[in-house]
């Protein structure tokens, strides 16, 4: 079996970070997203995902994929996604575009699998409602996914997961998706994910 490389991609609210914490616990290898954002308390599962830096060292050549959202910025090391790629079978990654997928998939085109996370309107507000999100905010986010498509980055992935049930339907989902739903002794788990 190649390695493989998992990059979920979805617009705010649809769930990256929680499938991607869920599949961390389980034991599933994570390429890091570097940030200069730094995540407040109402926001503090993403310190685990994101590794926040000061701005003055994020230096672009050492990125694949850059991005810039609110301004911050965010992006995957080389190194990070290189080593992964080359020492587990499986990993996974949180990507910001479809601009990111391109440019990912020269490096490792046929290994690398897309799976979009799919929400609709209602359960985006009930998402960012429950999150403690002002109006104002769940505003600017609706327009912001809106204005650069989010909402239709499915079109452009290989596989989409309609994340508006329980978070367990979409996981079950995913570990289907990455042929991880055969149940194994943690042993041979552990070897398949490393």
């Amino acid at each position: 079996m190649a390695n493989k490389v998992y990059a979920f991609l979805g617009p705010h609210a649809s769930g990256k970070a929680s499938m991607v914490s869920q599949l961390m616990s389980m034991g599933v290898h994570y390429i890091p997203t570097i940030t200069t954002k730094y995540f407040d308390d109402r926001y503090a599962y993403k310190r685990r995902l994101y590794q926040t830096i000061k701005s003055n060292e994020f230096k672009p050549a050492d990125y694949i994929v850059q991005s810039e959202y609110q301004g911050n910025k965010y992006g995957l090391r080389k190194n990070d996604v290189l080593e992964s790629y080359q020492k587990h079978k499986v990993s996974i990654m949180i990507m910001m575009d479809v601009e990111g997928i391109k440019k990912i998939s020269k490096f490792i085109n046929q290994d690398l699998i897309t799976i979009s996370l799919m929400i609709d309107d209602v359960v985006f507000v009930d998402r960012m409602l429950r999150a403690g999100c002002t109006n104002d905010e769940i505003k600017y986010f609706m327009e912001y996914a809106d204005q650069n498509k989010e909402f239709d980055n499915y079109k452009s992935t290989d596989f989409v997961v309609k994340n508006t049930s329980t978070p367990r339907a979409a996981l079950e989902q995913i570990l289907a998706i990455m042929g991880l739903v055969t149940l194994v002794p943690q042993k041979e788990f552990d070897q398949l994910v490393k």
